[in-house]
């Protein structure tokens, strides 16, 4: 019988946030490597439920993406059945709960209780060391790949997008760190200068308040839409028209999936200039980054006016990603980390 493994998400499919994408990915790969994977959601099944199925279940290892939201539930259990306990930081638990008032001590009690504590990138590892520097023996790097599914088609003229256009994607939920308002002064600016110019906004309202403040800026501007929730088997089609890929976060777990989803695609990305997107963004190489209004708007009227800086762009980074981030790679990681704690057949 093959080890089994108990994987528990803040989100899970069908939702298209960030942490539901990445957790559907690297279950799809261990499973494909003989791994024995359950996953369990916690924004749709009670905690009580969750740990009689866990337990019903009888796993190996847990397994916790993300140390707030699923880390405390994840330690209990681990504990109660006396199994090993891998969190992995995806974001917000680093970047920000980790130095919350209110939520710092229970991440700090998760990641002390892990077995292994795995991120995206060394610059979140670095961002935990100097929190909690006895994490150090225990912590492992085990970067991101893009995911994609090839399925149903994206109507952009449904939507709304009759060409011709240079079109700019902002994927991903509405939410304050994602900043998605953050672009349309500069885009005011672009526009009257390039009227072709469209911005197109595609994911979840996660936060209301930021939601409501961007469809408010919206109405005023017949050039950017928010389509709403864009289904993650549509999404290589939608990339695949989009002329360059917006992300304008204020921070991202190591890796954020919508550029490796656009740099996949071959798209130009252009990102705010955070230790998240330099991981994936090279400047002037694999994509642009930007640290203010000005280099947005910049940036923006380089790529509007450029296809061969857009194509150029696209190659670079499509070639960085296969090269660096496959997806073998990420589940190889993964692998390698469950075989320290218990035994897992090779492939």
């Amino acid at each position: 019988m093959p080890p089994r493994v108990a994987i528990l998400s803040p989100f899970a499919p069908p939702s298209v946030r960030g942490n539901a994408i990445t957790v559907s990915r690297v279950a799809y790969g261990l499973r494909a490597r003989g791994i024995d994977v359950r996953v369990w959601d916690l924004s749709t099944t009670p905690e009580h439920s969750i740990a009689d199925e866990v337990e019903a279940y009888a796993p190996a290892l847990v397994h916790a993406f993300h140390a707030y939201q699923t880390g405390p539930l994840a330690l209990r259990l681990a504990r109660r059945a006396e199994l090993p306990l891998i969190v992995t930081l995806t974001g917000t638990d680093a970047n920000r709960d980790l130095f919350d008032a209110a939520r710092a001590a229970t991440v700090r009690r998760v990641l002390e209780g892990a077995s292994r504590v795995t991120v995206f990138h060394d610059s979140i590892a670095e961002r935990v060391l100097a929190a909690l520097p006895d994490v150090r023996t225990r912590i492992v790097i085990v970067a991101q790949a893009a995911g994609l599914e090839l399925g149903e088609a994206f109507d952009l003229v449904r939507a709304g997008f009759s060409p011709p256009h240079v079109l700019f994607v902002f994927p991903g939920g509405l939410r304050p760190v994602k900043r998605p308002r953050l672009p349309l002064r500069a885009f005011d600016r672009l526009v009257a200068r390039a009227p072709a110019v469209r911005l197109l906004y595609a994911g979840p309202v996660i936060d209301p308040d930021e939601g409501e403040a961007l469809l408010r800026e919206l109405r005023s501007r017949p050039w950017a839409r928010h389509v709403g929730t864009v289904p993650h088997r549509q999404i290589s089609s939608l990339l695949g028209q989009a002329d360059v890929v917006l992300n304008c976060s204020s921070s991202e777990g190591g890796m954020a999936n919508s550029v490796l989803e656009g740099l996949a695609m071959e798209r130009a990305v252009l990102a705010s200039n955070i230790p998240g997107n330099r991981s994936l963004i090279e400047h002037g190489v694999t994509g642009l980054l930007f640290s203010d209004d000005g280099e947005l708007e910049q940036h923006a009227d380089q790529l509007a006016h450029d296809p061969g800086l857009r194509a150029r762009l696209g190659r670079a980074g499509r070639e960085r990603v296969e090269s660096q981030y496959p997806p073998a790679r990420e589940i190889d990681g993964y692998v390698d980390v469950y075989r320290t704690l218990l035994p897992v057949a090779s492939p």
